[in-house]
């Protein structure tokens, strides 16, 4: 057998790229096989390989930053829980603790050891989100983290190849969706195993028979990338402020950012304390994002991995919104985690403000949804589904932001035509929402306009947690701010952005997402790309002249003669 130690550089680099093809495919098996909605249509999840140690050395490109950089802390509780030595060939462990896996219970963790001679080379973990675990019914409104469903700890779900019945009984019997939450599980053992089946491959091809040294190489050359982009930056501290809608009472959001020659430091020390809704945030949900919007602008084309994540650092007082302790509720820990790069981006501003976008809606806008099947009602006979859906990105300093796109947090949009059929709704409209795009040299990308109605006489279920209804994106450098949030129904009824709704027989959800701010004086966007806006749809002949000065032909030719 061929020894580490005589693997070449060049070498070490095609077995780091057979990582990525190997997670990708990981990563793929889920998303076919998963039963959720959101995962096999919008990729909410993450997969990735780890060696001995617990360190991430590659990740799928399909899935989310938030599920991603909390499944890199995730495998470290593992091995504190089983150490690697303790663990058996066939062994799968599972849990949902918001604190040491996503950030909510809805996501399940799992992962997986991979054994080769009899000894272990490393793992494989994946994580994804399910539709129902039970909790209160949308679990809009808990209190606390024992209204959000089954709460599971570190557990082998398998153990030497040997199904554990008695979790998987509790997990099925702990929800409304039985056979798709249980097929979720399986869905994931599979993936990893898939992984672990291309990882021992492609060490038979290279004839290994350990990962330590090519996982201290990828460690090693990632840290010293990301090391160099941060000594590019200057040193020093900035700061940045924000206020969001939150749950009652706005929230305040606060960051200081030091950046040292190799290292950054986040501090929220100053923000809005934890509540007692939904909203609050692991800090593992925290940092996951945090690091996101830091890496997407520092250092951005290095690969995400335990040594480009370690140098950046986030710190925050225990019991701050974003470091929500045990047992506060988080299951809308996005509405705080899908803020942080935001926050971040306000902080990078200062030192290098050609690189950095103007805030964005960045809350996803989803639709969840339930009701009975058919009418009149039948006993336990309903639907729950869920689809994305998003708002505008805001403007960069050298283009238009982006519309109807899930920044920061990657997932894709539903199709419509599958959340209908798997429930009694319909789509009335699902387009982009003009003018709701901040104007500037540079606009902000647009929201959506979106009505649903029932199909059958009957009343369904409608549970949101929104953000950008009270506080819109801010536009920068002179750009506006991006339009705020409505949603409402056809009756013209207000409903709040965070809850749960009943949609009374007949009338039309109504739901219009927010815009991106924009960038730039708005008096200075090129003529031609907004006769272009307005040609398209994207922006209103009054918004133009009233946001940009725009006045027609008819009116130009009159004020010259």
């Amino acid at each position: 057998m061929t020894t580490m130690a005589k693997l070449t550089d060049i070498q070490k680099q095609i077995i780091w790229d057979r990582f990525m093809a190997i997670v990708e495919e990981q990563a793929q098996t889920l998303l076919r096989t998963a039963f959720s909605t959101i995962v096999r249509e919008s990729q909410d999840l993450a997969a990735g390989v780890f060696d001995r140690k617990g360190r991430m050395l590659a990740q799928a490109v399909t899935g989310t930053p938030g599920h991603i950089n909390t499944m890199a802390l995730n495998v470290g509780h593992v091995l504190d829980r089983f150490p690697i030595e303790t663990m058996k060939d066939g062994d799968v462990v599972i849990t949902n603790d918001p604190w040491l896996g996503t950030g909510h219970t809805n996501d399940f963790c799992i992962t997986t050891p991979v054994f080769r001679n009899g000894k272990p080379v490393g793992l494989f973990a994946c994580n994804c989100h399910l539709m129902d675990i039970g909790g209160i019914l949308g679990m809009a409104d808990s209190t606390d983290v024992y209204m959000e469903g089954l709460l599971i700890p570190l557990l082998k779900i398998v153990e030497a190849g040997k199904i554990n019945e008695t979790l998987m009984t509790m997990i099925r019997t702990n929800t409304r969706l039985p056979v798709e939450t249980e097929g979720d599980v399986y869905a994931m053992i599979s993936c990893n195993a898939v992984g672990a089946e291309g990882l021992l491959r492609m060490m038979d091809e290279f004839e290994i028979d350990a990962l330590d040294e090519v996982a201290d190489y990828i460690v090693d050359v990632s840290r010293k990338a990301v090391h160099e982009h941060i000594g590019a930056l200057p040193n020093g501290t900035w700061h940045n402020e924000m206020t969001i809608d939150g749950y009652g009472d706005p929230i305040t959001l606060k960051a200081a950012m030091t950046i040292s020659d190799n290292h950054i430091n986040v501090d929220f020390t100053g923000s809005s304390m934890m509540i007692d809704r939904n909203i609050n945030a692991p800090i593992c949900y925290t940092t996951a994002y945090s690091r996101y919007g830091i890496a997407s602008v520092v250092f951005p084309n290095v690969p995400n991995n335990a040594g480009s994540l370690e140098p950046v650092t986030v710190s925050s007082p225990p019991g701050t919104i974003m470091n929500a302790l045990k047992p506060a509720a988080v299951v809308a820990r996005h509405i705080i985690g899908l803020m942080m790069p935001n926050l971040m981006f306000g902080c990078l501003r200062q030192v290098v403000p050609d690189r950095v976008p103007a805030e964005g809606a960045n809350v996803l806008w989803g639709i969840r949804a339930f009701g009975p099947w058919t009418s009149p009602p039948e006993h336990n006979n309903i639907f729950r589904v869920g689809i994305v859906t998003t708002g505008g990105m805001g403007a960069l300093p050298y283009q238009d932001g982006l519309s109807a796109t899930s920044f920061p947090a990657g997932v894709r949009g539903g199709p419509v035509e599958v959340f209908e059929a798997m429930s009694t709704l319909l789509f009335w409209k699902k387009e982009y929402r003009p003018d709701s795009g901040g104007a500037g040299t540079y606009r902000g990308g647009m929201g959506q306009s979106i009505e649903v109605e029932n199909l059958i006489p009957e009343t369904f279920g409608y549970f949101n947690s929104y953000e950008r209804m009270r506080f819109p994106a801010r536009g920068i450098a002179g750009g506006q701010d991006g339009a705020l949030g409505t949603v409402r129904l056809s009756t013209g009824e207000s409903l709040t952005g965070k809850g749960l709704h009943f949609i009374p027989k007949g009338a039309r959800l109504i739901i219009d997402s927010p815009g991106g701010g924009g960038f730039g004086d708005p008096t200075k966007r090129a003529v031609d790309a907004l006769e272009q806006d307005i040609e398209s749809g994207y922006v209103s002949v009054e918004h133009a002249k009233n946001a940009y000065g725009y006045r027609e032909e008819t009116e130009q030719v009159a004020t010259e003669n």
